[in-house]
């Protein structure tokens, strides 16, 4: 005899399970080729370049003709004075890193300036207690006008989460989290974390649509990227420079004259301070693809050529030895002796390997300097490698986990035809078959941010506190900002399905639609022109269409039916998701899954939603219909794009 929690258990997996992690795979617009009406399209579109479809929005992509409304979207720019509103008390998101770095230290810098201030002594830092530390560094901040670090990232967090909900130019809030992914950067890794909101602000979210050789250029001369792969402390030997120190200075040699970091080992072997992380990176995950055609040696060379790419300081402890020796050249002769500065990048010509390398069969001769790292990422950005890997990508995320061949040519012709112009590579995706065919349709799994945001939209729901959403987000399984590997987060619906996680994206979508996520509101009567449905069996079908548009819902509305009256599902599934997985056999069993308890409301008599004088279960928030549109929620067919 199973245990009530076991039935309960099945009951969330009926409805998030089947066939979700393996949907059949997913321009004028050829939708008509497979068999698709205009509203159709018209929904696959908004499924495909926008975090969820709001209600009515299906109405206004055909109003606008759905080839003009894509193209506005890849133009972007239009108006957002909801989303500006939002932000405007958001102080933090205009800050230059200089402005970040100065007004929000993080915590070893504050007990390093409070040391130095003579407020705490160097002794009690490692006899005072943890809390007491904090208190004292807390009032060190206060009297010095510094802000704590966790209000930097609160407000980019709620930034992103506001953004994803409101904007208007939704393609390019898509692709900005696509390329944020693609050239990922982790607030896991403390020294580049501060940096991270000027690397999506300024480095990301400008060049969603323009080449990708910009695009690329701008990754890497990012303090996030720099600090993240650690190319800024990639240090080579400039002899031709020491030299010149040497002449001019005698035996003062300056800081880097004789750079300690850059003494040959011997004879053969590579520079002491050569690191290779970001040059194998740059060309494994943000180029050329593990498979590209590069070698170990083409690594090694790469990292030779960016030697010398660094951070401008902007404080202590941040490029010290650049800026002492900045100050010991002077700003005067700094330009005319090969350094590069271009707002928060220095190009080090001192820290420069300046001997001839050799990266794919192309020599960069000795001397070439900062211009050289510039034609290697030239290269790279414009290799037939990179046009593959790429393209793919881009069809993974827009079109289906496992895209056709053909369609991926197409789009690495259009890449290397037009330099890699990211929208010329979309236009030509969406001008395919292959990207309106029926395996396309309905074929990406929602990550848990995506998840999330369309059920927000869905509802046309207001968010007044972002905060919350984000920690539902992170126990769905995305910690926003905080993927620690380069690669970003797999886009692959099998990542993001298990057990755990359909059992909490149940549990989001019945706390979401019965108001219980503060910071976010909701009026589920309006979605419905306060039309009161007879029964919860009569909401289910009118709630998933406004919820679901244009999709064939009867599958969906069968297998929800006997749910949307169970008077215990919010607060079993709650308890069923604190106990263990249910074995895999038994996730994959549908028929084994349906049990007696799920099948007992629909031999009830059907509830009446109940008057809306009853303030109990008045219509707009009542009981029933919360539970109605949460089931929808967290059905597979919600969770589908």
């Amino acid at each position: 005899m199973k245990t009530k929690t076991h039935q309960i258990i099945i009951v969330a997996i009926i409805l998030c399970l089947p066939s979700l992690a393996f949907a059949p795979a997913s321009n004028l617009f050829p939708y008509q080729q497979a068999g698709l009406t205009e509203r159709q399209a018209a929904a696959h579109l908004l499924s495909r370049f926008t975090f969820g479809a709001k209600p009515s929005e299906v109405d206004e992509v055909v109003s606008i003709g759905l080839e003009k409304w894509f193209q506005q979207q890849l133009k972007g720019g239009l108006k957002d004075e909801a989303l500006n509103e939002k932000l405007s008390s958001y102080d933090a998101l205009q800050l230059s890193n200089a402005e970040v770095v100065a007004q929000f230290p993080r915590g070893p810098q504050v007990r390093k300036m409070a040391i130095k201030d003579g407020f705490i002594s160097k002794d009690s830092v490692g006899t005072s207690d943890r809390k007491e530390m904090k208190q004292q560094l807390d009032a060190y901040r206060k009297q010095k006008g510094l802000r704590d670090e966790k209000e930097l990232y609160r407000q980019f967090i709620g930034q992103k989460i506001l953004r994803a909900t409101y904007s208007n130019n939704q393609l390019h809030e898509v692709l900005t989290d696509f390329w944020f992914n693609h050239f990922n950067v982790s607030a896991t890794k403390n020294q580049c974390a501060p940096f991270i909101p000027a690397y999506e602000r300024d480095v990301i979210r400008p060049n969603v649509t323009t080449k990708f050789g910009k695009l690329l250029l701008a990754t890497a001369q990012s303090p996030a990227m720099l600090l993240y792969l650690d190319n800024f402390n990639s240090i080579g030997t400039n002899e031709e420079f020491n030299a010149d120190m040497s002449a001019r200075n005698g035996r003062r040699r300056g800081l880097n004259a004789k750079s300690k970091a850059a003494k040959p080992k011997g004879k053969g072997k590579k520079s002491q301070g050569l690191n290779e992380n970001y040059a194998r990176e740059v060309m494994e995950l943000h180029t050329l693809g593990v498979d590209g055609g590069y070698t170990q040696t083409d690594v090694t060379e790469a990292a030779r050529v960016l030697t010398g790419w660094t951070i401008y300081p902007m404080r202590e402890g941040v490029n010290e030895n650049a800026l002492k020796l900045i100050n010991k050249i002077g700003e005067g002769r700094f330009k005319q002796k090969g350094f590069v500065h271009e707002g928060d990048f220095l190009f080090a010509i001192n820290r420069h390997d300046n001997k001839e390398k050799n990266v794919l069969s192309k020599k960069f001769p000795p001397g070439g300097g900062y211009k050289d790292g510039v034609e290697l990422l030239s290269l790279l950005a414009q290799h037939p490698s990179t046009a593959k890997f790429i393209c793919k990508k881009l069809a993974v995320r827009f079109v289906s986990d496992n895209p056709s061949e053909n369609l991926v040519v197409k789009m690495s012709k259009a890449f290397e035809e037009q330099d890699g112009d990211i929208q010329k590579v979309l236009m030509t995706m969406v001008n395919s078959p292959e990207f309106w065919n029926m395996e396309a349709q309905r074929a990406k799994t929602k990550s848990p941010f995506e998840y999330a945001i369309s059920s927000i939209r869905a509802l046309d729901a207001d968010i007044n506190a972002p905060f919350q959403l984000y920690q539902w987000i992170t126990r769905m399984g995305q910690k926003m900002y905080s993927y620690s590997a380069p690669t970003g987060f797999p886009d692959r619906g099998q990542y993001w399905i298990n057990t755990g996680s359909l059992l909490n994206r149940m549990n989001f979508g019945l706390a979401l639609a019965a108001q219980k996520i503060p910071g976010i509101k909701i009026d589920l009567a309006a979605l419905n022109n306060h039309h009161e449905p007879e029964s919860a069996e009569a909401a289910l079908p009118i709630y998933a269409k406004i919820m679901l548009p244009e999709r064939d819902l009867q599958s969906t509305l069968l297998r929800l039916t006997p749910l949307v009256n169970s008077p215990m599902l919010s607060k079993n599934v709650d308890e069923a998701a604190k106990q263990k997985p249910v074995p895999t056999d038994a996730m994959e069993n549908e028929t084994e899954m349906m049990s007696s308890d799920a099948e007992k409301p629909v031999k009830e008599k059907p509830k009446k939603m109940m008057a809306s004088n009853d303030a109990k279960n008045t219509f707009g928030d009542s009981a029933m219909l919360s539970q109605v549109v949460g089931i929808i929620i967290g059905s597979p067919e919600f969770q589908r794009r």
